[in-house]
């Protein structure tokens, strides 16, 4: 077992009430780590460490280049620990060691694009309406950040807030899901190393009432960046909004993979196997809708069984292993009840649709890749979000019905749309209710590119140069540079 401590301010401490609680690998099925379980009164701690880091300590007398440099710093400590950092994250989400190792290796981009963006954020100088009155715009940091980050992609998710929030100029309490908590508080060591100073980012494992709710309704947060459930989203929104938090929220999704019938299909098929069944559909983004044009729906769902039927489930550490467990029990539970609901909706099932039993899953979370047909838009298979490796295939006969189906739906995260017609490769994302489209492409995401949500999916955008602008204040200057002459200005 792994001991994991908490970051607060210039030290590393365990629950002030010493509790503890346990992270399960899901591939394993055992425990690997502990992790204090915190609580109100750490929070405190953590969030008052923040607000005197940002009010008095060396962060808040650095020029934005300065910080600009400290944020490359933090880039070049993830690359050279970009394997541990995968690894600890395999072991707590059992995502496939390829693929967590990969976003390690990119994630220091983050830092180096914020880091250099630090230093370019500039205000104007006004033309005023009115003689002799010098105006101009700057801008501010706002302070504390409270970051909330989900279990599926911890330490990734976390980051699309924390870099841009630290180039800004604020500090940041980092609240990681308590399924997958050990890469952030490593990430936390890794800014220490990196001559982070102290206050700035701090970092508290617990549970959501004990510990996320605390840190959201806390008077000296000024904002909030949340990424995780449409019901978690909910509440922090509503609490927020008691003290006027500033918000953004980056929350579920119910995808469509749209493939016309002029589509390269062998293309649209990796594409959809990529949409849901990378990350074990355990992806905000997941293409879990597959909207097929009826011309070539059943060539395609012959194929896409056919692919998916060779997948080889197991050890996530291995090469050679296709698709991992689920994460978390929880999340297996619900995975299987959403299988059991669209078979008794009259969804048919062509492949998997069950606990997987393969030598070498028994003891770990594991699930089918699972592929439903004969799907309408009204069942709930193809209105919630399951979260899981289940993909539900709609028919559809014309481009008008297409879109339909696809705006059919509370959410509007992503969608794929998937043709050699450059006329409706442009014409019909701009037809589509969704925060990202990707053509002849799915799951495409960068440290340039504002990723975010329509309607139920969310409020706000993380990354490109937007992001920044979501940590900071606008402020107006009004000088009278001939102070004491009577200013016809003013109203009597």
């Amino acid at each position: 077992m792994q001991q994991f401590q908490m970051r607060i301010g210039d030290q590393w401490v365990d629950a002030h009430n010493g509790a503890t609680f346990d992270s399960q690998n899901p591939y394993t099925g055992e425990n690997w780590a502990t992790l204090p379980r915190g609580t109100a009164e750490d929070v405190d701690a953590a969030v008052k460490a923040a607000h005197q880091a940002f009010k008095t300590g060396p962060w808040a007398t650095m020029t934005a280049s300065q910080r600009g440099q400290v944020l490359h710093k933090i880039g070049d400590a993830i690359a050279a620990h970009a394997e541990e950092l995968a690894d600890l994250e395999v072991q707590d989400n059992g995502k496939l060691k390829a693929e967590m190792h990969k976003q390690m290796e990119y994630l220091p981009q983050w830092f180096y694009y914020y880091g250099g963006l630090a230093d370019k954020v500039q205000g104007d100088v006004t033309p005023f309406d009115k003689a002799g009155i010098f105006h101009y715009t700057t801008f501010q940091p706002l302070g504390v950040v409270a970051t909330i980050a989900p279990w599926n992609s911890p330490l990734l998710l976390a980051v699309w807030k924390i870099a841009p929030a630290l180039a800004a100029g604020n500090t940041v309490v980092v609240k990681p899901s308590e399924f997958s908590s050990a890469s952030t508080v490593f990430f936390a060591k890794l800014c220490e190393e990196a001559g982070v100073p102290p206050g700035v980012v701090n970092v508290i494992t617990g549970f959501g009432t004990e510990v996320g709710a605390p840190l959201v309704n806390h008077p000296l947060v000024a904002r909030v960046a949340f990424t995780g459930s449409e019901g978690g989203g909910r509440a922090v929104y509503q609490s927020a909004a008691a003290s006027f938090k500033r918000v953004s929220l980056e929350l579920g999704g119910k995808s469509a993979n749209i493939v016309f019938a002029d589509a390269n299909i062998e293309d649209a098929v990796k594409g959809a196997v990529t949409g849901i069944f990378s990350a074990t559909g355990q992806s905000c983004m997941s293409g879990s809708r597959l909207l097929v044009h009826s011309s070539i729906h059943d060539e395609f769902v012959e194929r896409l069984v056919t692919f998916m039927a060779q997948a080889k489930l197991g050890d996530p550490t291995l090469e050679e292993t296709n698709m991992g467990p689920v994460s978390t029990q929880p999340q297996l539970e619900k995975t299987l009840y959403y299988i059991d609901v669209a078979k008794a909706e009259g969804a048919r099932c062509v492949l998997g649709g069950k606990r997987s039993t393969r030598p070498g899953t028994e003891q770990g979370l594991f699930v089918e890749p699972t592929i439903f047909v004969d799907v309408t838009n009204d069942m709930r298979i193809a209105q919630e979000e399951v979260f899981g490796p289940v993909l539900a295939v709609i028919k559809f006969d014309t481009d008008e019905q297409a879109v339909a189906i696809a705006n059919d739906s509370p959410y509007g995260l992503a969608a794929g749309v998937w043709t050699r017609d450059l006329k409706r490769a442009l014409e019909i994302p701009k037809q589509l209710e969704a925060g990202s489209v990707w053509v002849n492409a799915y799951r495409l995401v960068s440290y340039l590119a504002p990723f975010g949500g329509f309607k139920a999916s969310g409020i706000g955008r993380e990354n490109g140069i937007r992001a920044i602008y979501e940590y900071l204040e606008t402020q107006s200057v009004f000088i009278n540079p001939t102070p004491g002459v009577d200013n016809p200005f003013i109203f009597r």
